[in-house]
């Protein structure tokens, strides 16, 4: 049936098309959504070009896994109260019943990996239906289409949490994507003693200063910036665990959010025993950091707004994703808006 909504749906790696849309009705303990605007990011590459790793996505597909929305119906067991709020909602679909689960760890689930928009159906289309417990309610005056990014926040905010970082820290963020200048607007919130940026060349400076940079440096002026006391990793280029690395202090914190790229340059563990760098890594976010994320957006502490730099109809898919893979200075987070098809 046709219902006027629409919905983009890869059948294959490289192959996509836009069908009717028919929300599916919440079942109990479910919220259905109408989708206001979806993020496209690397992962969502990797679903469209059939990079990703086996298990981490199921064909055919609804992708979308950064997205915001207001409830339009709910299911039993969900309060009626939910209906016309503005949200957004997490993407794993944890047990909520294995050890990790059970002591908060719900990205790290032992149950078969489940992910909104890569293994069950996603936010490009009209409506999204999922469980109730994943939302996150926004404020009645919340700017949903900043909102969107808040997936990629929340992953930030995981980052930020164990970074543990103090008034006064001196702080380095590698990578001034969408992660990076997050990155610097979250920990810029905690008054670090110095915040500098690490990008790819000069055309990112002004990116990284207008998000919180003290200063900014590129790979090839390194010679004599070390000594920080937390380095955030969020380029997941070939050489950034590597350039993160030499740039912590002894007995300094290491943070990896980024996934390496192909041919990485690997970590020296003799290195990093002998000045006794603490490494952590990030991989999703869980409930906590999910809240964190919803609650610094609520205080103002994020502009996520200017980040988003293209906002695309569902039927621009296929630019946005190569427009995405140019890797252009002036291209910053891609938003679908599902209500437009042009």
């Amino acid at each position: 049936m046709n219902t006027g909504r629409h919905e983009l749906v890869i059948e294959r790696p490289g192959e996509f098309r836009i069908a009717a849309h028919t929300p599916r009705p919440p079942g109990y303990g479910e919220a259905l959504v109408r989708v206001h605007a979806v993020g496209i990011c690397g992962s969502d590459r990797e679903v469209f070009h059939g990079t990703r790793p086996t298990g981490f996505v199921r064909y055919p597909l609804v992708p979308g896994h950064e997205w915001s929305g207001t409830v339009e119906a709910v299911g039993q067991g969900v309060p009626g109260s939910l209906i016309g709020r503005k949200v957004v909602g997490e993407g794993f679909r944890s047990c909520l019943r294995c050890a990790r689960c059970r002591a908060g760890e719900t990205t790290l689930c032992e149950a078969e990996y489940a992910e909104t928009g890569f293994t069950v159906p996603g936010a490009m289309a009209s409506t999204l239906t999922l469980p109730a417990r994943l939302l996150h309610v926004l404020a009645d005056d919340a700017d949903l289409t900043a909102a969107a990014l808040l997936e990629p926040l929340a992953c930030v905010a995981a980052a930020a949490l164990i970074a543990e970082v103090r008034p006064g820290n001196r702080v380095a963020v590698v990578g001034t994507g969408t992660l990076g200048v997050l990155a610097l607007q979250l920990l810029g919130a905690s008054s670090p003693g110095e915040l500098v940026a690490v990008g790819r060349g000069a055309v990112s400076a002004e990116r990284a200063h207008r998000h919180g940079a003290h200063t900014y440096l590129t790979y090839d002026n390194l010679a004599h910036a070390e000594g920080f006391d937390i380095v955030v990793e969020a380029a997941g280029s070939a050489r950034s665990a590597s350039v993160s690395s030499a740039l912590v202090r002894r007995g300094g914190r290491l943070v990896l959010t980024g996934i390496p790229a192909p041919g990485a340059v690997p970590l020296d563990p003799a290195d990093l025993v002998i000045r006794q760098v603490e490494v952590r890594t990030v991989f999703g976010a869980n409930s906590g950091a999910w809240a964190h994320a919803v609650r610094a957006f609520t205080a103002g502490l994020v502009d996520l707004r200017s980040v988003a730099t293209h906002r695309m109809s569902l039927g621009e898919y296929a630019d946005a994703i190569a427009l995405m893979g140019e890797a252009r200075p002036d291209v910053g987070k891609i938003l679908l808006l599902p209500g437009s098809t042009a």
